[in-house]
């Protein structure tokens, strides 16, 4: 058995080196050897068949195999050995060579010799072949701009014997950019910083394309560290730039691209250079209801909350007295950099303190006499406006007004109301205040002014002045 094993072995490898390939046969072979000029192909033969280095090029100029990689050619020749080739071309191919090209799908070299009706007349050896326009390019083009070119096709019809070619050169170019958009998938990785051109401007951002046909987005708010409200004052149509990877999504095929992270966060020197009570320049980007955005330098906003606005008796008030790109100075009230977020307050014209100076605030603490406007009426008390950032309340009990007085009467939204501070906690976060003990106060200095204006000499005994006390007390009482 072993025997009859070897013999059919060897007649089976005579009968294919006894295999004769002819012009024009489309083959399939493997990859043995590259070499500066030729490549050689096994294709089951005693001998490798060569096949031209030019042949196995992309656009680039680039080698496009390996050692070990399958390949398809078409024989075009057996005269010293076989040659194949990849691409049929020139006056001498046959109708046969053609055909078994629109089968393989090899690609075949023609002139574009004129324009007609719909598309372009094609030679391609001794034939003539149909390109429809919407064949000839991946996008559209001055259509002349073709004639007289000499390109790769891909025959798409072959009908009546080659009486009826249909070819595109689309289908190539179209193969052609598959093959290089993998290539610079691979490099495109989270971290990557590389160059593109920007083939458009939306309101959300640019489309920025990579090479190959590859786009990524660069979303408006990854332009710069500054706000930015025209994504065109960034980047135009046809610019190259240089951007940064900051996520791909394989599964969506979508690519996240940045251009302000090629430069330094400017949050990362807002601890050294902005300190609570600084007061700077800044200029209001926009204005919501909660409060007003300001940009204290490009990268760095502050948010004046409106709570840091005076009263003045209307609800969003405050929101006619600011508008978009007012400037002024800022007073600094809290800085959180784990959040990236700084508080400020609009410092009124006039107001003591330079800018980079710290800001000249009353002393918010127990017993001092202030004067504050009433923000808003609660069940339990008035809140009442003492600074920027600062906000007391009065129990109903300390505002001196009878239980069946009307508080909102007596102490309207945007009044000013003469308050003792009572108690603050140490973070200066919960502030009791007191009109009732102003008034208690006030008392108690005419008291003490009228006994000083009328206090009897000594030795008129305490009786009398005992007297007149009692006197004065009655008159304050009515």
């Amino acid at each position: 058995m072993s025997d009859q094993g070897e013999d059919f072995a060897a007649m089976f490898e005579a009968s294919v080196q006894a295999k004769r390939l002819d012009q024009g046969e489309f083959v399939e072979g493997r990859i043995v050897s590259i070499g500066p000029e030729v490549a050689l192909v096994d294709v089951g033969r005693k001998g490798e068949a060569v096949m031209a280095i030019a042949e196995l090029k992309n656009a680039d100029g680039e080698i496009e195999v390996k050692l070990g990689d399958l390949v398809q050619a078409m024989v075009v020749s057996t005269s010293g050995g076989l040659t194949l080739s990849r691409r049929l071309g020139g006056s001498a191919a046959s109708d046969q060579q053609f055909e078994v090209a629109f089968q393989g799908g090899l690609p075949v070299e023609g002139k574009v010799e004129r324009q007609i009706k719909g598309g372009y007349e094609v030679r391609l050896g001794r034939r003539r072949a149909f390109c429809p326009i919407s064949q000839i390019d991946l996008r559209g083009a001055d259509a002349a701009v073709h004639e007289g070119h000499v390109y790769q096709f891909r025959i798409i019809e072959y009908k009546e014997g080659g009486e009826n070619i249909v070819v595109s050169r689309r289908a190539l170019l179209e193969e052609e950019q598959r093959a290089n958009a993998a290539k610079i998938r691979d490099r495109i990785v989270t971290g990557a910083v590389i160059t593109g051109r920007v083939t458009s401007v939306r309101e959300f951002g640019a489309f920025i394309d990579l090479g190959a046909g590859v786009q990524g987005l660069l979303h408006v708010s990854e332009m710069a560290w500054s706000r930015v409200s025209n994504p065109a004052e960034i980047v135009k149509p046809g610019e190259e730039i240089t951007v940064k990877v900051l996520r791909v999504d394989e599964g969506k095929q979508k690519i996240s691209l940045g251009l302000k992270q090629l430069s330094a966060d400017p949050w990362s020197r807002v601890a050294e250079t902005y300190k609570v009570g600084q007061r700077l320049p800044g200029r209001i980007t926009r204005v919501a209801q909660f409060g007003a955005f300001v940009e204290l330098e490009p990268g760095v906003e502050g948010l004046a909350h409106a709570s840091t606005f005076e009263p003045t008796g209307r609800s969003g008030g405050w929101m006619g007295e600011v508008t978009a790109g007012m400037t002024g100075t800022f007073e600094i009230l809290s800085i959180d950099l784990e959040q990236k977020r700084i508080g400020v307050a609009l410092v009124p014209e006039g107001s003591a303190g330079t800018e980079g100076a710290a800001g000249a605030r009353p002393d918010i603490v127990v017993g001092a006499r202030l004067t504050g406007k009433v923000e808003r009426h609660e069940n339990f008390g008035v809140f009442v406006f003492l600074a920027p950032g600062r906000t007391g309340v009065i129990p109903l009990s300390e505002t001196g007004i009878p239980k069946e007085g009307d508080v909102r009467r007596a102490l309207p939204v945007g009044a000013d109301v003469e308050v003792i501070v009572q108690e603050v906690d140490p973070a200066g976060r919960r502030i009791r205040l007191s009109a009732k003990a102003v008034a208690e106060a006030r008392e108690a200095d005419e008291v003490r002014e009228w006994t000083e204006q009328n206090a009897a000499p000594a030795d008129e005994g305490s009786g009398t002045l005992a007297d007149k006390l009692r006197s004065a007390f009655k008159s304050l009482g009515k």
